[in-house]
C-alpha cells in the first residue's frame, strides 16, 4: 500500500525564559523551527533566548495558518 502524507501547518506562540516577550509564529516543522529559534541564527528571537513552546494550533494548509497567526493576538495568559 502507499503511504499518506498530508501537510500540516503549525501556529505556535513562545514565551521568552529571560523576559516577558512573546513571539508568534507559523510553520510546517515545528521541531526545526525551535532548533532555529533556540540555536541558529541571528534573526530578533535570538536576542531573547532561550523559548519555550506555550501555545499551539494546527492548519491544514498554509494560507489557513497565515491568517490565523496574523489575528492572534498576543494578550495571552501564559501559565508556566
Amino acid at each position: 500500500m502507499g503511504s499518506f502524507f498530508m501537510d500540516e501547518f503549525v501556529v505556535y506562540v513562545l514565551a521568552s525564559n529571560r523576559t516577558d516577550r512573546l513571539y508568534k509564529g507559523y510553520t510546517s516543522n515545528l521541531i526545526e523551527r525551535m532548533k532555529s529559534h533556540n540555536a541558529l541564527g541571528s534573526g530578533w528571537t535570538k536576542r531573547y533566548r532561550p523559548w519555550t513552546v506555550v501555545y499551539i494550533e494546527f492548519y491544514t494548509t498554509k494560507g489557513a495558518a497565515m491568517l490565523a497567526r496574523n489575528g492572534l493576538s498576543l494578550h495571552l495568559v501564559v501559565v508556566l
